[in-house]
């Protein structure tokens, strides 16, 4: 008799995850025979660099690296992380106190709840937001407050509108720009809002910003560890995955608050053995290289970019054209929801586009499409919406 085992409260509670539910629509799909075109799932098509590859042939070469590595990493590795950090915002960290690796940023992003949420505790997340700030706080136990991103206020939370008593519970605030899925970007007038928000309220704040490469026109995205009394209340998280191609890698880090950087450590050491040393090396190969790469590959979604808006734009939508990420957001059509016009569009088309609920409840009316394919599917995937859906109405 095979017996059944009922799952713990935790993982009840757990939404399914959204890019699982698409990549098995894919999956179906392409089992019938159709071309898809899938503009859901935000993963770098351009390949790594083949210096960082051949930095990992070379270290996976030596025996030393085939031992277990740090769980906080190598020092070497927090050293390029916090050089990186230097050169680019110009912000100073310590790499034995104020840096941790991690397994990808989504790693500690989900764990970083489990070093400072107990059951019934409170956390503000961004909606609409990344699936794992509100995942990792339903692990713990904790309950999502969620901070309502509006297009009126530029998708940033207003800070105002959080009830006192909410606040005061508050232990911890998930923030994250350049913004997925939004693509909106945040100043140094936003970020010491949430500085002083955070002293008032005593909560920790997470930002997430894996995007802070992404660029486009010009704009530089700042780091909230750039703003004064940041580090004081607050780590950020990053990683080589979206500025160097290197998604399936699996390395990151978090670097700031040196209490927090080492309750991380402290956790992961506990649950993980750290990432393979090559890796390490690899990464810190990124970190220390040519910047030229970053520059060209910004260039290509920026075209592919503004291939697309400009194609929606020309159908009846009004959209501007974000600064940071490789998504652009956009309102349904008319007549259509968030799920019956990825729908719509995957039946007519072929083409995945992301149903904006699949980030949270305000979410709904919205739609996300990555910019992850080549300018020529691009071109396809819009001559595709336009002969299938024409003008359109809002």
């Amino acid at each position: 008799m095979t017996l059944r085992f009922e799952e713990a409260d935790r993982v009840k509670n757990l939404p399914a995850y959204l890019f699982a539910r698409i990549e098995k629509l894919i999956e179906e799909k392409r089992e019938k025979g159709i071309d898809v075109i899938s503009l859901g799932i935000g993963d770098p098509d351009m390949p790594t660099p083949d210096y960082i590859i051949n930095e990992l042939k070379k270290e996976a070469d030596n025996s030393a690296n085939h031992q277990y590595p740090s769980s906080v990493g190598m020092l070497s590795y927090r050293q390029a992380v916090a050089d990186w950090y230097k050169n680019r915002f110009g912000v100073e960290l310590d790499p034995k106190s104020e840096v941790v690796s991690l397994v990808g940023s989504k790693e500690g992003i989900g764990h970083i709840s489990w070093c400072y949420l107990n059951p019934g505790d409170v956390v503000l997340v961004p909606d609409p937001g990344y699936p794992v700030y509100s995942g990792g706080a339903i692990l713990a136990g904790a309950h999502p407050y969620y901070m309502p991103l509006k297009e009126e206020n530029n998708f940033l939370p207003d800070l105002s509108a959080i009830p006192v008593d909410v606040a005061q519970k508050a232990k911890m605030m998930f923030i994250n720009y350049p913004n997925n899925p939004t693509g909106a970007t945040a100043d140094e007038v936003f970020y010491k809002e949430i500085v002083a928000f955070a002293k008032q309220y005593n909560i920790l704040v997470c930002h997430d910003a894996a995007y802070s490469e992404i660029s486009f026109d010009g704009y530089k995205p700042i780091s909230f560890m750039q703003v004064p009394g940041a580090k004081d209340v607050g780590i950020e998280f990053h990683s080589v995955s979206k500025t160097f191609n290197m998604t399936g890698w699996r390395i990151g880090w978090a670097v700031g608050h040196p209490d927090v950087v080492d309750a991380l450590g402290r956790l992961k050491s506990n649950v993980d053995s750290g990432q393979f040393q090559a890796v390490q090396y690899a990464a810190i190969k990124g970190l220390t290289g040519p910047n030229d790469f970053i520059d060209k590959m910004c260039g290509v979604y920026q075209e592919r970019r503004d291939i697309l808006v400009d194609a929606l734009n020309e159908m009846g939508w009004k959209l501007a054209k974000p600064k940071g990420t490789f998504y652009v957001w956009a309102p349904v059509p008319k007549g259509y929801s968030s799920e019956s016009f990825a729908e719509a569009v995957l039946d007519k088309t072929g083409i995945v586009i992301t149903p904006g609920t699949g980030y949270g409840a305000e979410g709904a009316g919205y739609f996300r499409i990555a910019l992850t394919v080549p300018k020529d599917r691009m071109l396809d995937a819009v001559d595709r919406l336009k002969k299938s859906f024409g003008a359109v109405e809002f």
